[in-house]
């Protein structure tokens, strides 16, 4: 299939066009690298850089390229910002999202593969959570992501869009090419790497929840896992499949659990530093991947902990400064 992929020069949006092309796939990526790195793109795929709500541009790509589905990674993603900056996360995540809904309804590319977030659910009830759990999200990130999912609903109700939203828990990991980068860092295990490089400590935010170490518990997914299972939806999505699934392992490791594992796979101990909760963290977020297995028949394979932790460290090995901001890779590609 040809597949058009927004933000894919961020982490998730890159290593899923790896996979994607790696299964015979032909991708177009757009990306304005507001946050994500021309490096990560893979040569073997069709690079524009510039906004995924651009009429023009996207009008040009799809009569070019035309593609059979799109992937729609590109997003604000911090929430500690998304608390203080609300408008750019409405802005960027549901109104140029709905923008880019419309130029494919007018384009008539109906297969649409959302990228979500388990920040829809808010402060869980039950855990692990089930796809049919309450959503309250208790940040602006959340909310708009919980929006545009609402939106697609309708517009398949109305229009005939086919649509997976796939909701994501902790994504992490690398692969041996690909790994994160982002500017600044917030994801646990990549921070916790940064702490060893620098030999600083780390700031564990928040100690006095209810779990049973204190700390945050999350549910950490390899991001190949997480690409498998859109490659999954979007074969799903030819045969007629619409509808929501998280991703995630259905199990849970405390930040001092995944602090432990990293001084193992590394060698490396730690310093600690315990610091004030982070304002919209919940304390348990934990997926129910039941029906992401029993409809799509996904599997993680590399979503054990250590093994999520030792290809970030290999891949931190290769390339202690992560992307090289601003170089150029050689290969097929277009830059507009």
């Amino acid at each position: 299939m040809r597949v058009l992929v927004t933000g894919g020069a961020g982490f998730v949006g890159s290593i899923c066009t790896e996979c994607l092309l790696a299964a015979g796939h032909t991708v177009a990526v757009v990306d304005n690298l507001q946050t994500g790195h021309r490096e990560a793109v893979p040569a073997e795929a069709q690079f524009v850089e510039g906004n995924f709500a651009d009429r023009e541009l996207i009008s040009s790509l799809a009569a070019t390229f035309q593609p059979d589905a799109v992937m729609h990674f590109a997003a604000e993603t911090l929430v500690d910002h998304s608390l203080t900056r609300p408008r750019v996360y409405f802005e960027n995540n549901l109104q140029r999202a709905v923008t880019l809904l419309n130029l494919l309804l007018d384009l008539e590319v109906k297969s649409f593969i959302f990228s979500s977030t388990a920040a829809v659910y808010g402060n869980p009830e039950t855990v692990p959570i089930p796809e049919e759990h309450p959503t309250r999200p208790i940040n602006s990130y959340g909310e708009s992501k919980l929006m545009f999912e609402r939106i697609l609903e309708w517009y398949r109700r109305a229009y005939g869009v086919r649509y997976i939203t796939m909701r994501y828990f902790n994504a992490c990991g690398a692969t041996e090419i690909r790994g994160e980068h982002h500017e600044p860092e917030t994801h646990l295990i990549p921070r916790i790497i940064d702490a060893i490089e620098a030999d600083t400590e780390i700031a564990v935010y928040g100690d006095d929840y209810p779990t049973n170490d204190g700390t945050c518990v999350r549910d950490y997914v390899h991001v190949r896992d997480i690409a498998q299972a859109h490659i999954l939806a979007m074969e799903a999505l030819s045969q007629g499949r619409c509808g929501v699934y998280n991703i995630g392992t259905g199990a849970g490791n405390s930040v001092k659990e995944v602090i432990q594992v990293v001084e193992r796979v590394t060698g490396s101990p730690l310093r600690l530093r315990v610091a004030p909760r982070r304002e919209g963290d919940p304390a348990m977020l934990v997926a129910s991947n039941t029906k992401l297995r029993n409809e799509l028949g996904w599997e993680p394979r590399y979503s054990n902990l250590d093994e999520i932790v030792r290809s970030a460290w290999e891949w931190k090995i290769k390339r202690p400064g992560g992307y090289r901001l601003g170089e150029a890779q050689t290969g097929i590609g277009v830059v507009v």
